[in-house]
């Protein structure tokens, strides 16, 4: 099979994955099945055919609406299924097809879903997180070759780190900061990057964060009591984790010697 034919079997096969992760950003906040029924307008509530439920084609296709009644289809679809595809590609052109890119695609579809279910609501479903942390773990262990005590600590560590800060900003400003939600995100988190990588995690998205907590302030109006989710600045962490993990490392220990 040639590369090129190789590249766009993945990237259909993200794509496929994002059909799915809408499905689970719609509905798990809802307490709705993910299995049952099938995939309907919002609007209408007609079945969709499977033809006008292929992942990115069919949104080009009927331009972004719907067969039957005509009502704009949200771009939230082609943008998950477009970023699921592209993470897909990244993801295989790093690993290569084998066990550590199925667990790294699996754990990055996790985050995508986080990502947009705590936007919309800021919320983080237990459904995805609690199963998360010893799957994320099992999947550390035997899939991405971390060590076992990197990947425990990572746990541990990943989600005492956020409950002490919950705490001390409660205890500080006498008002609750971040959700328990985010303690078992990073968790999860984590368990399946290891300890080492909380270091980088907390950093890059305390920083980013902060950016864009300053400036929805700036550009709202919005006082200090404005609540940006944090969970996806911890996912976008996690998945540059994954890409530039080791060139942080690789930097510090650089600028430490020399």
């Amino acid at each position: 099979m040639t590369g090129f034919l190789m590249d766009m079997l993945i990237f259909a096969f993200g794509a496929a994955v994002g059909s799915f992760l809408n499905v689970c950003i719609y509905r798990l906040p809802a307490e709705q099945s993910i299995v049952r029924p099938g995939s309907r307008c919002p609007q209408c509530l007609t079945p969709i055919r499977w033809y006008d439920n292929l992942p990115l084609l069919s949104f080009l296709i009927l331009r972004g609406r719907c067969r039957a009644c005509a009502a704009v289809v949200s771009w939230r679809y082609p943008a998950v299924e477009g970023l699921a595809a592209l993470l897909a590609l990244l993801l295989f052109w790093k690993y290569g097809l084998g066990a550590a890119f199925l667990a790294a695609f699996a754990f990055t579809a996790a985050l995508i879903a986080v990502t947009f279910i705590d936007i919309d609501h800021q919320i983080i479903p237990d459904v995805i997180s609690l199963p998360g942390i010893p799957l994320g773990f099992l999947l550390a262990v035997f899939a991405m070759r971390v060590p076992w005590l990197e990947a425990l600590l990572g746990l541990l560590l990943g989600g005492g780190v956020l409950y002490a800060i919950a705490v001390a900003y409660e205890l500080a400003t006498k008002r609750e900061g971040m959700g328990g939600g985010d303690i078992k995100l990073l968790a999860m988190i984590g368990a399946f990057l290891g300890w080492k990588s909380l270091i980088f995690i907390l950093l890059v998205s305390s920083l980013t964060g902060a950016a864009v907590g300053i400036a929805l302030m700036v550009a709202k109006g919005a006082d200090t009591k404005y609540a940006v989710p944090f969970g996806p600045f911890l996912s976008l962490a996690a998945v540059a984790y994954l890409f530039f993990g080791a060139a942080f490392f690789n930097f510090l220990m650089f600028h430490r010697f020399f």
